[in-house]
């Protein structure tokens, strides 16, 4: 790729397309009969598919062979934080008006709320730790093993989504298997490393 600049630079701009989209909806009132809970319906999802599309970038690049895609997995997965960040700000200020002990009491009522914070907690020192000087403080392997944190953040995200939808659960579901698949690519890689050590 001879350019990957401008290429994580279209990927960004994309990648914001929905909440401009949003917005434009929003300013002309075209969000339908509720709609702030469509925009944190659509802000939660974009999150989600983009958290799930960072996860997609090692295995379509290893299966592949084009190496070049690893330049946007960090675009990606600072796009999805962004898009929590802004799901999370929807309820905490047109739900919960800053009230934040009502916050602490939805999380422990509901459950699924407690995993859609679990996942923003865990995407925050992903987003925080992104930039190159902190990945040469940290050094290469400890960096890696924070990083880990994307898959529990996925599962959480996924769970956090699955009860949401009370009629159609093929949404849902769909997220499920694309997050099994991708777990279950990485326990075959993580078992194929140990086979080759132990070799």
């Amino acid at each position: 790729m001879k350019n990957p600049g401008f290429a994580k630079f279209v990927v960004v701009v994309n990648g914001l397309v929905p909440l401009a989209l949003l917005g434009w909806d929003a300013y002309w009132h075209q969000l339908g009969t509720n709609p702030l809970e469509n925009a944190l319906h659509a802000t939660g999802k974009m999150a989600l598919i983009l958290l799930l599309l960072t996860l997609s970038v090692t295995p379509i690049r290893k299966l592949s062979g084009w190496n070049q895609l690893s330049h946007f997995r960090r675009s990606l997965g600072l796009l999805a934080f962004f898009y929590a960040c802004v799901h999370f700000s929807i309820y905490l200020i047109c739900y919960q008006s800053f009230n934040l002990p009502a916050v602490v009491t939805d999380v422990i009522k509901r459950p699924f709320i407690l995993w859609g914070m679990t996942a923003l907690l865990l995407m925050t020192p992903l987003a925080l730790t992104s930039t190159n000087g902190i990945i040469k403080r940290m050094g290469g392997r400890r960096w890696k093993l924070l990083h880990t944190l994307i898959y529990p953040a996925a599962i959480a995200g996924v769970l956090h989504f699955w009860p949401i939808p009370k009629a159609d659960k093929s949404q849902p579901d769909e997220f499920i298997l694309v997050l099994a698949i991708l777990l279950a690519y990485r326990l075959a890689a993580g078992g194929r490393r140990m086979a080759k050590q132990t070799v």
